[in-house]
């Protein structure tokens, strides 16, 4: 039986914010749970989602993952669906009171990174983030041009 083992362990990527690293500096990474319904999870698994715009927002100890878009399943029958809900993260106390304190003191952000299943569940992993300014893109966009020229002299 240990044959069918391996697959229950892996991790499948569903979805990754590609705008979070260039617009923010990403710190403190954190894997969460989500709460989903059934046809929310089978549009994910349809690969039906969208991080445009959205952040974690914290109200009375709990972590709300607020603006993912999860589009509507087709096949879901009669059961409404709102894409943009606002949907609760699965954290320890300490993970949320500590997040919590940094958003509130340092204004940094916290920004959903990516999606996955891990053994059969949806996970998000979230970040600490701060705003890049001009100067941060520009600088990005500086020393990526150097590496790409390291790459053609060596190679």
């Amino acid at each position: 039986m240990e044959f069918f083992m391996h697959t229950k362990n892996t991790t499948a990527a569903i979805a990754r914010n590609k705008k979070a690293r260039h617009l923010y500096h990403l710190a403190d990474f954190t894997e969460a749970g989500i709460v989903l319904t059934g046809p929310e999870v089978k549009s994910l698994r349809a690969g039906q989602v969208n991080f445009r715009d959205s952040y974690v927002e914290f109200r009375e100890d709990e972590a709300w993952l607020v603006g993912l878009h999860i589009a509507p399943y087709n096949n879901a029958g009669y059961v409404e669906q709102d894409p943009d809900r606002k949907r609760k993260l699965l954290l320890h106390a300490g993970e949320i009171r500590r997040a919590a304190a940094q958003v509130e003191q340092k204004g940094m952000t916290v920004i959903p990174v990516s999606l996955y299943f891990k053994r059969g569940r949806v996970k998000v992993e979230i970040a600490l983030g701060k705003g890049k300014k001009l100067y941060d893109h520009r600088d990005d966009m500086k020393r990526r041009a150097e590496e790409r020229d390291m790459e053609r002299e060596v190679g």
